[in-house]
């Protein structure tokens, strides 16, 4: 790729410089490539310029008006011409494939996990982009951080990875702040996945109609979408092409049989009937597992070979994930939402033969109005509540606690508190009697904990096993 290709992409002209890649971290600058300055919440990528430079930056795009001594683009937005430059470096990847977007507040990763399973059942050789990790079919690769989609250069590189390997098809969780970030703005999208929508970073979006409105612009963009005909807002885009499920929807499911390994239902569908075993617990799977069938049967596939697959999906990492079931049931779940966390409590108590214990925290510097609302759901749902870090980052700790257990006043739940995640799980494990569950929420998947400005290694099924004595 050559400077002039590039910048073309942006309406702009450029010697022909050959390019070896774009980025807009200085930090990941090498020479020959292009730097694309950022206004962040916290930096402007405007005052690494000259370290760009420095490390070789060949041209650099921004939005200050600038005099460089290398090629310089001056744009009015450049995290759309992040967007569009990665995609351009990286020959439009998305175009080559099958690209099925999945969005809402909750349930989109296990929901991308479950289309990307019956996707490869199908004969349909499919990679992954979730908050968990990148999947090329079964081959998995965990990159660092919390970021649900990548921003648009280590996007379109993964992309453009799976084109190489030959796949056909990619599901591509996508975040609200994806969205509104204009990272995904160069994907082509061609389905649509819509879960629920519920208060979640109301601190980036305003409120929930901004946040709507960002969800929303991918079912925009998309030709066709599957929308959750239970969910509100999903109902406000049903004058788009779709396919709906649930209660009211084109797929729904009745008969539905919830054991302790997981749920039976019969799948209806433009008149089948089909039956579906599912290996998850937790009743507000079945949505997901709707949403999955509804997204097979959206793109022509066989919706009866689909059924059948549903039986052998694995599961997804710190979604429902059970360690051990004795003496003590050992539960993984990503829930850091009040309405998440809910979820699992009410999905786990019916099959608790003791007490429900639950581990969880909030997050420093997000969304500090979910807190109280957290304990409050935590004190009222379960028999022992331990409020612990959960990414403090900046924020003190036990200042997060404290709102924590003020929620929590006036439940049934015991109130323990420990800042420290770790003894936190030892803790649960001193607490816990045979035939309790405990729930560790919150964490789930997730390999980095953070805490007072530090970015440490984390576990957490790991540090549950080990504190817990189970293999």
């Amino acid at each position: 790729m050559d400077l002039a290709t590039l910048f073309a992409a942006l309406h702009r002209k450029a010697p022909p410089l050959p390019v070896e890649g774009v980025t807009h971290d200085s930090r990941k600058v090498e020479p020959g490539f292009v730097y694309v300055a950022l206004k962040g919440q916290r930096h402007d990528g405007h005052t690494f310029i000259g370290e760009a430079l420095r490390k070789g930056a060949v041209a650099v795009v921004g939005e200050a008006d600038l005099d460089l001594p290398v090629p310089y683009a001056r744009v009015e937005n450049a995290r759309r011409a992040l967007s569009r430059l990665a995609a351009t470096f990286f020959d439009h990847p998305s175009r080559k494939l099958t690209v099925i977007g999945v969005t809402g507040t909750d349930g989109k990763t296990t929901t991308s996990h479950l289309i990307h399973h019956l996707l490869g059942a199908l004969g349909k050789p499919a990679g992954l982009l979730s908050s968990v990790g990148y999947a090329f079919e079964n081959e998995w690769r965990f990159p660092e951080g919390h970021f649900t989609t990548p921003e648009a250069p280590e996007l379109q590189a993964v992309l453009a990875e799976m084109v190489a390997r030959g796949l056909s098809h990619a599901v591509l969780e996508t975040s609200s702040h994806a969205l509104a970030q204009q990272r995904v703005a160069d994907v082509a999208y061609d389905l649509a996945v819509w879960t629920h929508l519920s208060p979640e970073h109301l601190d980036f979006h305003g409120d929930m109609e901004g946040y709507f409105a960002a969800k929303a612009s991918l079912v925009r963009c998309a030709p066709f979408a599957v929308l959750n005909a239970e969910c509100p807002y999903a109902r406000r885009l049903f004058d788009r092409p779709h396919l709906s499920y649930g209660r009211g929807g084109t797929i729904q499911a009745r008969n539905v049989e919830e054991g302790a390994k997981g749920i039976r239902f019969l799948l209806t569908a433009e008149g089948k009937e089909i039956p579906v075993s599912l290996p998850m617990i937790g009743a507000y799977n079945l949505e997901n597992a709707l949403a999955a069938l509804a997204a097979v049967q959206a793109l022509g596939l066989d919706l009866r070979a689909a059924a059948r697959a549903m039986e052998h999906f694995p599961g997804v990492p710190g979604r429902m994930q059970v360690l051990a079931t004795q003496p003590v049931r050992l539960v993984v779940d990503f829930a850091h939402t009040p309405e998440a966390l809910a979820k699992a409590l009410t999905a786990l108590r019916p099959t608790t033969a003791g007490r429900l214990l639950v581990v969880v925290g909030a997050a420093g510097e997000r969304d500090p109005a979910k807190r109280r609302p957290l304990g409050e759901v935590a004190g009222r749902l379960a028999d022992a509540a331990i409020f612990t870090e959960e990414d403090s980052r900046s924020e003190p700790t036990e200042a997060i606690l404290a709102e924590l257990a003020a929620g929590a006043k006036g439940g049934a739940a015991s109130v323990h508190l420990e800042p420290d995640r770790a003894a936190a799980i030892r803790l649960a494990a001193r607490l816990a009697r045979p035939g309790d569950t405990v729930l560790f929420a919150g964490k789930g998947h997730e390999r980095t904990l953070e805490r007072d400005g530090s970015v440490l290694p984390w576990d957490e099924a790991a540090q549950v096993r080990a504190a817990f004595g189970v293999d």
